[in-house]
């Protein structure tokens, strides 16, 4: 298992948008990790109150949205940069949410919660904590995951904590999961899953529910 400190290498919060030396270190990683954090699950009706960012160096960044706001350029050339992985758990929400927040079109997209359910098919469970438990040996506290994200001026220690911690093992797990989908030969057939996201994401902004159903 990698080794993890309690804190990040470096964690910065930041208002509405990347600055330019977060934007120059993220855009030299060949991947990163990437969450975000809303009023709720409903898109249009819940809006995009944080996206967390963690590089393979552990540096996390935090950017804080605020109300109204519908746009942030560095994050949306970050986000659309062709040449840097971006690594989601159910990438098909926070693919949604940075669409419809803010116009950004997320490319291209690795999801260890689609690779947890075609390559770990010896378990029934594929949350968050219970990948990051197995494939990592990090125990998530989640008891923040559910609390008022909205308040972006005042988020607490344990919010901003749960928040870099949800992005912070996801390369790892990401490392694990393509070499166990190599392994079985699941690999293409993943990578195509992959590639259904942003269809899946914009049927969710337009209210779409069980399209390919009979």
């Amino acid at each position: 298992m990698a080794d993890f400190s309690p804190t990040p290498k470096s964690f910065t919060v930041l208002d509405k948008d990347l600055d330019e030396e977060s934007l120059n270190r993220f855009n030299t990683a060949s991947a990163i990790a990437v969450d975000t954090e809303a009023m709720g699950l409903i898109h249009g009706r819940d809006r995009l109150c944080l996206v967390q960012i963690c590089d393979p160096q552990d540096n996390v960044a935090c950017i804080r949205i605020a109300i109204n706001q519908d746009s942030a350029p560095r994050l949306k050339s970050l986000m659309e940069n062709p040449s840097i992985e971006k690594v989601f758990h159910f990438a098909r929400f926070d693919v949604a949410a940075l669409a419809n927040g803010l116009g950004i079109k997320v490319q291209p997209i690795f999801c260890t919660k689609i690779a947890s359910k075609i390559g770990r098919t010896y378990s029934p469970r594929h949350g968050l904590k219970e990948v990051i438990l197995e494939l990592v040996g990090i125990e998530l506290d989640k008891r923040a995951q559910s609390s008022d994200w909205g308040q972006t001026d005042e988020l607490s220690k344990e919010q901003l904590a749960y928040a870099s911690n949800d992005v912070r093992y996801l390369l790892s797990a990401k490392e694990k999961l393509e070499k166990m989908l190599r392994r079985e030969d699941r690999w293409n057939l993943t990578q195509r899953c992959f590639s259904c996201i942003p269809v899946m994401s914009e049927l969710d902004q337009l209210r779409f529910t069980q399209i390919f159903d009979h």
